[in-house]
């Protein structure tokens, strides 16, 4: 089984990562949350208290099939100042591993790494502009390559799933989740 690591920093968007948490255990992934800080409780945009299954010291970034980085402010922005995450991104890039982001994540995360310019990602409205030649799509998901971007809070049940059809190898798996989940 695949192990995922979603991280969390103070200012996540709650539903955008315990969303997507929610559809890939339903669909059977392994996925654990991940505080960048010395301590696993981690408050939400919405002041929602998280305790993380572990802390960014202790886990080892090649042992994770996907990184996932939820959203929210200033979560997102909380997540790309920690340079230890922001090198286990990179190195997982350069391995050309699976990388998911949603909301503010996709431009103020993954806008860090050397993404081609031909590559189609879509964020929340308004942060384009830190994806300067990026094709940014208004897609709610998009699917490009190892790459999967959600646009925002009310896209996080679709990101998940995104997520899981890329993992199983077919969207089987999802529509079973997304059948259950009545969506």
């Amino acid at each position: 089984m695949e192990k995922l690591f979603l991280f969390l920093a103070d200012g996540f968007e709650e539903i955008e990562a315990l969303g997507t948490i929610d559809v890939l255990r339903r669909g059977g992934a392994e996925v654990k949350t991940v505080s960048i800080y010395n301590r696993r409780e981690v408050k939400g945009a919405h002041e929602v208290m998280v305790i993380a299954d572990s802390l960014l010291k202790e886990i080892k970034g090649e042992e994770a099939e996907v990184l996932i980085f939820p959203g929210g402010m200033p979560g997102a922005l909380n997540l790309s100042e920690c340079e230890p995450l922001m090198e286990m991104l990179r190195r997982h890039f350069e391995r050309q591993k699976p990388i998911a982001a949603i909301c503010a994540a996709p431009a103020l995360v993954l806008g860090k790494l050397p993404l081609k310019k031909d590559i189609h990602m879509t964020c929340y409205p308004g942060f384009e502009k830190y994806l300067p030649g990026i094709q940014v799509s208004e897609e709610g998901v998009v699917v490009d390559g190892n790459i999967i971007t959600g646009k925002g809070p009310g896209f996080a049940l679709a990101f998940g799933l995104k997520i899981l059809a890329y993992l199983k190898g077919s969207e089987c798996a999802a529509d079973e989740v997304a059948e259950g989940m009545l969506l």
